[in-house]
């Protein structure tokens, strides 16, 4: 990871979900635990749910639906938020990510949250790991009715928080979401290498990516802070 200009970064945009927290959650989630219950409530074999879901998660992938819990609940026939509250011991904070925000907050920096999770996952997450203090606004992509894939949710988020796009970084592990920003504008981007703790190691392409948390806070602090 190369070393952040932070004295031209005023804004500090950051993804929730394998950004901030590990990524564990909602990958065993979507990839195990929804799938099986679906199978038992449905009375297929496992196999014949994955096949289902399949066709699904491909079409609506990179749309707003995807991180709908609203759609999946109407289409899968489940009740997902409470399926989610059934294994809410997973969320966790990726290693020293509440020290980063920290120093973000210490430094003066303007930090903002923007996750395409709905907000009933992001209200379960913030009962779970209370990330909210650290936060000057908590974003969902469903506030504007668009996902950060898409163009027209920086446009939205720009109307919104009136910011630099030349003076703000933007930490996400999605590699498109990050390019979507690039295309608008956003001058820092910083991909995640390892989203999920039991995952593998992701290539993160084009994009610098964040390791440990620890080297950014570190160079906040050589940086200094500045009055808010």
């Amino acid at each position: 990871m190369t070393t952040l200009p932070w004295n031209r970064i005023d804004t500090v945009l950051l993804d929730m979900d394998g950004t901030l927290l590990d990524l564990h959650f909602d990958n065993h989630f979507w990839l195990e635990y929804m799938p099986q219950r679906y199978a038992d409530v449905h009375g297929i074999s496992r196999a014949m749910a994955d096949l289902e879901l399949a066709p699904l998660f491909r079409d609506h992938a990179g749309t707003l639906n995807w991180y709908c819990l609203d759609f999946w609940t109407r289409e899968l026939r489940l009740p997902i938020v409470a399926m989610k509250r059934e294994i809410a011991d997973l969320i966790a904070l990726r290693p020293d990510a509440d020290g980063f925000l920290q120093a973000l907050r210490d430094a003066g920096k303007d930090v903002v949250m923007i996750t395409n999770a709905h907000r009933d996952s992001l209200s379960l997450k913030m009962e779970r790991v209370e990330l909210s203090p650290y936060f000057d606004r908590m974003i969902s992509s469903h506030d504007y009715g668009f996902p950060k894939e898409a163009p027209a949710f920086w446009d939205a988020l720009h109307a919104d928080l009136a910011f630099d796009p030349a003076r703000a970084l933007f930490i996400d592990d999605s590699l498109p979401v990050l390019r979507a920003a690039q295309r608008y504008g956003i001058a820092h981007l910083l991909a995640v290498s390892e989203p999920d703790s039991r995952g593998v190691p992701k290539d993160t392409e084009e994009f610098d990516a964040v390791r440990d948390y620890r080297a950014l806070i570190h160079g906040l602090s050589v940086t200094g802070a500045k009055h808010r």
